[in-house]
């Protein structure tokens, strides 16, 4: 299994995460044939080691609520729409400026011409 996230997600090395992850609900694929999914509860790290703690995932006959991972795990973790939103304003905007500037070109070499 290889897991890649969704496309609400964005990949975050485990090293990376903070408590201002706490709260998310974040993926990650811990071996080769699970797929987690939880809401983090707690970030624990070492130099070389990063201990992820899950509210709502553990007590169950399978499932674990605690994991330890390597700094440069990947770990998937919700899109900031809020951040995702200005780049794609900024990005349409200045689209428009440059398709306004180019009508702007044009209607000025039609000017020339009459």
């Amino acid at each position: 299994m290889d897991y890649t996230g969704s496309q609400s997600e964005k990949v975050v090395p485990a090293g990376e995460l903070s408590r201002n992850h706490i709260g998310q609900t974040i993926s990650f694929q811990p071996n080769e044939f699970t797929v987690v999914f939880g809401k983090l509860a707690g970030v624990a790290r070492t130099e070389a080691m990063v201990y992820l703690s899950l509210q709502g995932v553990g007590n169950g006959t399978h499932l674990k609520d605690e994991y330890d991972l390597p700094l440069t795990h990947d770990v998937y973790v919700p899109v900031d729409v809020i951040t995702n939103a200005e780049s794609t304003i900024k990005d349409l905007f200045g689209k428009v400026q440059e398709n306004l500037r180019g009508a702007g070109h044009k209607g000025e070499d039609r000017t020339d011409r009459l």
